[in-house]
């Protein structure tokens, strides 16, 4: 029982700092001389070039934290913004919002980063070495060659053609359109991946702030802060993904994103049933409006080639 109330107690504290605002180190009393400016200053860091107080002789760790700098890493604290997005997603996420962008890492530059280090570990980086991207590549050059008959690409926009009784020279036009629009996303997709997820990103950050732009922890959200709360989120995600699938776990890196209801649930104050239930009404909205987009545009596709002759 004693063991239970400790480790109910020990839950309650990790809750409690969980929840509160980031603590930044407080200020130094010390007086220190600029190594590089030679300024006498009090406090953490020199006012006139910035550098730390606490740099002393070259040491290992020093060599290190200048090795991961090169790779962008040393800017405002990438581990504890690791850590955060793995302990305290939302809560972390509302801090950067209301201002504490100095003790984050940037959410952009994180996202290409994991991004690049997604590839590596899907394409070897991992404990069994094995090439985890094979097995969807092989499946989507599969479904490249099934696209490739004229009896399956064709089906997309028959319905519509059959709706404005174009005639067959009119049809066979509309398609061809229709198909070089699709190939030209396929290629973008596949020249800019992290572009292209962004673009996605974006668009699917409308149907969500739709439901979430009211919310008992911030009641009057931007949508561009919302878009950058999504990005985190998706950093968030892709560290899960990253992780797993280093252990070849790949089953539980392809539902991974269902985490990204926990620092929704932190960030807007929500309950976790509202949380899932708006969730999953903005993803249905999503898709019926990409759907009925999809139908539009091949519409109209075919009435502007009859019209234009």
């Amino acid at each position: 029982m004693k063991k239970y109330l400790n480790i109910k107690e020990r839950y309650s504290q990790f809750k409690a700092w969980r929840e509160q605002p980031h603590q930044v180190a407080p200020m130094s009393e010390a007086e220190h001389d600029c190594a590089t400016c030679g300024t006498h200053f009090t406090g953490n860091y020199c006012p006139r070039c910035g550098q730390a107080s606490r740099i002393g002789r070259f040491s290992f760790k020093t060599g290190v934290l200048n090795f991961i700098d090169v790779w962008g890493l040393g800017n405002r604290n990438m581990f504890l913004t690791l850590r955060d997005l793995i302990l305290r997603p939302g809560y972390m996420i509302r801090d950067y919002l209301k201002g504490m962008q100095m003790a984050y890492f940037p959410p952009f530059k994180m996202f290409f980063l994991l991004a690049a280090l997604s590839l590596l570990v899907t394409h070897g980086l991992n404990i069994k070495g094995q090439n985890l991207a094979g097995d969807s590549e092989s499946e989507s050059m599969a479904q490249e060659v099934v696209v490739e008959d004229p009896s399956e690409k064709d089906s997309g926009v028959e319905d519509v053609v059959d709706i404005v009784n174009t005639t067959d020279e009119i049809a066979k036009r509309t398609k061809v359109i229709y198909h070089k629009a699709i190939d030209s996303i396929e290629r973008f997709q596949k020249r800019f991946p992290n572009i292209y997820n962004l673009l996605l990103l974006m668009v699917e950050s409308v149907f969500l702030y739709l439901f979430f732009r009211h919310s008992p922890n911030i009641p009057d959200l931007r949508y561009s802060e919302f878009f950058v709360s999504q990005v985190y989120i998706v950093n968030m995600v892709a560290i899960y993904t990253i992780v797993f699938n280093f252990f070849c776990l790949t089953k539980l890196a392809s539902i991974s994103f269902i985490l990204a209801i926990i620092p929704l649930k932190q960030l807007s104050g929500f309950s976790w049933g509202r949380t899932v239930l708006k969730s999953v009404v903005a993803l249905v909205l999503m898709l019926l409006s990409i759907l009925v987009f999809i139908v539009l545009s091949a519409f109209v596709t075919v009435l502007l080639v009859k019209w234009l002759g």
